[in-house]
């Protein structure tokens, strides 16, 4: 299923693209005027439906059904896209459904030259009177997305793209959004497909241990039952005069019950000293991480801060 909401610039073109779009996909087109006067024609009355379309300020009075207009319309229109794919020109839709998979947000925009041109060919409106005209629905539209989203309708960071058509014809854009869409489809299902190969691997992965002494604390806390992830994260902890990373570590072990990163050391001192400066400088950039360097020594002693007595399991995994 695809959504397509059309976000646009008067004099854009982007009202032809979508009618387009929709006419290619053979998926419907709400508009606002469509939206109001046949989906919302039950429920709302001839004066409130005249104000929708007047004023940005009344969607944020309380309808008959205890909820805003402007929450009204948002649940209207997310049951319409519910049923299947479809083409939705403004309404704040590239908000509405900025976080939903199925949604390809666009923005379709031209330069003040090339706008000016097409409002004197489409209005016949020139010079002054068309600076004027372009001003006034630029103004309308931004006003009606900062006023009912606190947003910048102009903002690229709202889009999953942007379409100039200063030089790109209404097809050429069809064309290029029909493109995105399908292959969005497709990186949708390779995506799944991916990730259950991944779940898969992970499942059947055996874990490869990089010092005996790893694997020998990683057997104890399966003996303990404590859930654990083997270097999980890594994080720098020095950097170069260009920003490049050039010291990092990766703890050895999450224990994820207790929120506290473990870090494995051996008896030899070269690799104890490098050890303690990196857990030193993980801990001054990072206050909020809990991590903790251990001997082999201190095994069980660490267990029993966290509440684990030593004991026969102890005694059993020493004869092991």
């Amino acid at each position: 299923m695809a959504i397509i909401t059309i976000s646009r610039q008067s004099g854009s073109m982007g009202r032809e693209i979508a009618e387009e779009i929709s006419k290619k996909l053979n998926i419907p087109l709400i508009t606002r005027k469509q939206f109001l006067s046949q989906i919302l024609s039950d429920t709302l009355s001839p004066h409130e439906l005249n104000m929708l379309e007047q004023s940005p300020k009344f969607y944020l009075n309380k309808s008959n059904e205890g909820i805003t207009y402007k929450e009204l319309i948002e649940k209207r229109l997310l049951e319409e896209a519910s049923k299947g794919s479809c083409v939705i020109l403004g309404m704040g839709a590239q908000i509405i459904f900025s976080n939903s998979p199925d949604a390809m947000n666009i923005r379709v925009v031209a330069s003040h030259e090339t706008r000016l041109k097409r409002f004197g060919e489409k209005y016949g409106q020139k010079g002054i009177d068309a600076e004027k005209l372009i001003k006034q629905t630029d103004r309308r539209h931004k006003r009606f997305i900062s006023l009912l989203y606190g947003a910048d309708s102009s903002d690229p960071l709202l889009y999953d793209m942007v379409l100039n058509t200063d030089t790109m014809t209404v097809e050429q854009c069809v064309e290029l959004i029909s493109y995105n869409i399908n292959l969005k489809e497709s990186m949708k299902y390779l995506s799944s497909f991916n990730q259950n190969n991944a779940a898969n691997d992970a499942k059947s992965k055996k874990i490869v241990f990089k010092h005996p002494a790893e694997e020998e604390f990683a057997n104890i806390l399966n003996m303990y039952g404590i859930d654990w992830e083997y270097e999980p994260r890594t994080f720098p902890v020095k950097w170069d005069a260009e920003g490049n990373v050039t010291m990092a570590i990766s703890p050895d072990f999450y224990l994820t019950k207790f929120d506290t990163y473990i870090e494995i050391t051996t008896m030899d001192q070269k690799y104890v000293t490098t050890k303690n400066k990196k857990v030193k400088l993980l801990r001054e950039l990072y206050p909020e991480v809990n991590v903790n360097i251990v001997y082999k020594k201190d095994f069980y002693s660490l267990l029993e801060r966290f509440g684990f007595s030593g004991g026969d399991k102890i005694n059993e995994f020493n004869k092991a």
